[in-house]
């Protein structure tokens, strides 16, 4: 009976300490699926908790989740300064670079390393991590995913005045942030410019909101254009969408406003400048206090202060006729032009993708006290 009894209480025991080491276990990755995701196209890449990378498809109109096994903790990330990227990046896939197109870059923040999205001459979404030096594909086709598909995007076949297609900006930026996917875009909506928050893991919900703002450059309202990049902010213990758009205006939009079903105005702080187009933003400190940084198409990397934006009370709506006439909020600009990609490599660094003048692509990191 004792023995019976022993053999009892250790099992008891044993099944206490195996749903103790399963609870610990337990991760985000739980519930994905492995196999093909079947990704026609990669827009954005965004990096989330454990090493989960968010991947943006406009083609799709979806969101992935992929779980990169990449979640090996790191304090710091090595230098970085590579030349003739473009060419390393065809070179490892087998191609030339004029059949490649970079679409995006993010840090994984747990093992930081270095991810690029890349959409082969014939449209296959590639994705590669930088080891050390080396490019390594990602295969794609027997992975662990979770996917929602987003409700009313711009439909497939839609086009601008000038018939350009519309459905590239069914996802125009995305990032994490507190447990949801914040994704700009293009819905099929009346005002077709639009911020989702998703939370994840996926469910059936996605909360949606429809997007106004005063377009200094062009004198009017608009409801159309879609965010190109955004990041989220707190100023003065409150949380805000910063958002750029083409030509450029720069709009903040209180958090607790963009909720469902909710068309929200935003608040133009800035005019940075027409004929010019943002393609990415971070935000990053230095000695103790925050900054965003911006990139731009035809512009050097622009470089604010978050107190000019919390001091600026403000909203611009009356048009400025000046072309490239920049106001409002000011910026620094740093002498940094044709910077395609950014992102924070680590708290002390930053890693950006820029094109020189000579044509040369070169990847390399930045310590932030020259930023």
């Amino acid at each position: 009976m004792k023995k019976l009894l022993f053999c009892l209480i250790l099992g008891g025991l044993g099944w206490v300490t195996i749903s103790a080491f399963n609870e610990t276990k337990s991760t985000l990755t739980d519930g994905f699926l492995i196999g093909d995701p079947e990704i026609a196209s990669i827009t954005s890449l965004s990096f989330g908790p454990e090493g989960i990378l968010f991947i943006g498809d406009s083609k799709n109109a979806t969101i992935y989740a992929l779980d990169t096994e990449d979640a090996d903790p790191k304090d710091e990330s090595a230098e970085i300064n590579l030349g003739d990227f473009d060419t390393k990046i065809a070179a490892s896939l087998g191609r030339t670079k004029d059949q490649i197109k970079v679409t995006d870059m993010a840090v994984n923040p747990v093992s930081k390393t270095v991810y690029f999205s890349v959409n082969l001459v014939d449209g296959t979404p590639v994705l590669l991590k930088l080891e050390e030096e080396a490019l390594v594909n990602i295969p794609l086709n027997n992975i662990g995913y979770s996917k929602i598909v987003l409700s009313d995007a711009v439909e497939v076949d839609a086009e601008d005045k000038r018939g350009r297609p519309l459905r590239i900006w069914a996802i125009s930026d995305m990032k994490y942030h507190k447990g949801k996917i914040l994704v700009s875009g293009l819905s099929n909506k009346e005002f077709g410019s639009t911020f989702r928050s998703i939370p994840f893991p996926f469910k059936d919900t996605q909360d949606y909101a429809s997007l106004e703002i005063y377009h200094a450059a062009h004198g009017q309202y608009e409801t159309f254009a879609p965010i190109k990049t955004f990041d989220v902010i707190a100023l003065e213990n409150k949380e805000y969408l910063m958002a750029s758009y083409t030509c450029t205006p720069l709009v903040l939009f209180p958090m607790e406003e963009l909720k469902e079903g909710k068309h929200t105005k935003g608040r133009t702080v800035a005019e940075l400048g027409s004929g010019n187009s943002p393609l990415d933003m971070i935000s990053f400190e230095k000695e103790g206090k925050p900054y965003f940084l911006m990139s731009n198409t035809n512009r050097s990397v622009m470089r604010i202060d978050y107190t000019t934006i919390a001091d600026f009370k403000e909203s611009l709506t009356t048009p400025v006729t000046e072309f490239a006439k920049a106001t409002g909020v000011g910026y620094v600009s740093l002498p940094m032009v044709n910077v395609l990609q950014l992102d924070n490599l680590d708290a002390n660094k930053v890693v950006y993708m820029q094109r020189t003048s000579s044509g040369e692509l070169i990847l390399r990191s930045r310590s932030t006290k020259w930023m």
